[in-house]
């Protein structure tokens, strides 16, 4: 209800009279603020697309401007060009910095491109829309050229990078100084769809022989697709190889949400003797050649240290199975982290020269699991006799709560693990109060 409006037409008359003003059309109600998203997409169009046909000097400092002027708006402009602003103040930087660089200064590389090690863009990237992939891609083309010396790039799970951005990573001085590269998103389709050529993925590991850490994450499985797989897994064609990569120095990898694809094709045939951490989101109740998690598994996981099965989450998600014979495949595995629906692990038996078959003793320390199962409870029973090295079950998605609040089966599988001299922790690493 809105206050009434009187007017006094004369104010100094000895009975001055009040007339009440009455709106003759009816109020506008206030507009609904648009999304973040929204926004996002209507600043990149304003801001890349008349700066198409201009130099990139000079479309970077349009862009800078404009950023800048959006900031001075609101709030929430502010959030939304923060991003842009950044992406575009960097690369015009060490793009100008190039440009004044020149023999005479006896310096291999342009300053200060030549300092940068670490690019950290995931938290940048996760805030962007879907309407600045080529904007941003864009600028990551003209900005890897930039970093000869560039050891650990970290991008956003579910950023792409096109592939003239990832040729431009390839083809620049310095591919072999990097270390580590996550947070990388890969879709087979895409990259595996060359007419010529090979997988542009692939084609920068062939030049990344110092990498360290691989972090990648595919694109996983839908109802079609695993009809599809079921369907066809005898049609499925071998991808051709025309050579392994040489990885020397590669000791931790991830491959989440990937069945199959050329990538981990040539890393199931390549030399991974230095790979002691694995990541893999599990899928063996697809046959092979539909899903190659599991012979990853059995061709690479004789010198794993840890393994870690995960599912990334996503409405909805869709567990698969893990294989049972982990601990056969992995003899030395130190750290197994399962995933649901939990294997029933199995323990083989040797058999040495006095032809006696004996059960082999794993020296497994630390198994975590989602959360407690008595269906597992059996399972781990049965093979706490072949783990005499276990020393902490731990429980993923569970917390411990104060006294009283713990759920009944977390209290009896604590009750029972400490007789055995087995410490129980909960995702944070932390021992029950009470203990």
């Amino acid at each position: 209800m809105c206050e009434a409006v009187l007017l006094y037409p004369r104010p100094l008359a000895r009975y001055p009279g009040r007339l009440l003003l009455l709106p003759l059309l009816p109020h506008r109600p206030p507009l609904k603020p648009l999304p973040s998203e929204i926004w996002s997409r209507i600043f990149v169009q304003a801001l890349f697309e008349n700066d198409q046909d201009t130099q990139p000097h000079n479309a970077h400092n349009n862009v800078r401007r404009s950023c800048l002027s959006l900031m001075l708006v609101c709030k929430g402009f502010k959030e939304v060009a923060i991003p842009l602003l950044y992406y575009s103040k960097f690369t015009a930087y060490l793009h100008s910095a190039d440009q004044m660089w020149d023999s005479i200064r006896r310096i291999p590389y342009s300053t200060p491109g030549r300092w940068v090690q670490a690019l950290d863009l995931s938290e940048l990237l996760a805030e962007l829309d879907s309407s600045a992939y080529y904007a941003v891609n864009a600028f990551l083309t003209q900005l890897f050229p930039l970093l000869p010396f560039l050891a650990k790039l970290t991008l956003y799970s579910g950023f792409l990078l096109s592939r003239r951005a990832l040729a431009s990573l390839t083809h620049r001085d310095g591919s072999s100084n990097i270390r580590a590269l996550g947070g990388i998103y890969y879709d087979p389709f895409i990259y595996s769809a060359v007419a010529t050529g090979e997988d542009p993925f692939v084609q920068l590991l062939r030049v990344c022989v110092n990498l360290e850490l691989l972090e990648v994450t595919g694109i996983g499985l839908d109802d079609t697709d695993l009809e599809s797989h079921f369907d066809n897994t005898e049609n499925i064609k071998t991808p051709h190889i025309d050579a392994p990569l040489y990885l020397p120095h590669l000791r931790s990898l991830t491959l989440l949400s990937m069945p199959s694809s050329l990538l981990m094709h040539v890393l199931l045939h390549s030399p991974l003797p230095r790979l002691q951490t694995l990541s893999l989101t599990p899928y063996d109740d697809i046959p092979f050649p539909a899903s190659l998690s599991s012979l990853f598994l059995e061709t690479h996981g004789q010198h794993l240290r840890t393994i870690f099965l995960f599912t990334p989450k996503s409405w909805p998600t869709r567990y698969h199975s893990s294989p049972t014979t982990i601990l056969h495949t992995s003899p030395h595995l130190r750290h197994l982290c399962l995933e649901y629906p939990l294997p029933a692990l199995t323990i083989t038996f040797q058999t040495p020269l006095t032809g006696v078959s004996s059960p082999f003793i794993h020296p497994l320390q630390i198994l975590s699991i989602p959360r407690p199962s008595s269906d597992f409870w059996v399972t781990l029973e049965r093979l706490l006799p072949f783990l005499p090295s276990l020393q902490i079950i731990r429980m993923r998605d569970v917390r411990w709560l104060r006294h009283g609040m713990t759920s009944r089966e977390m209290r009896e599988w604590n009750h029972r693990l400490t007789r055995r001299g087995i410490r129980l922790l909960d995702g944070d690493w932390k021992e029950s109060r009470g203990a």
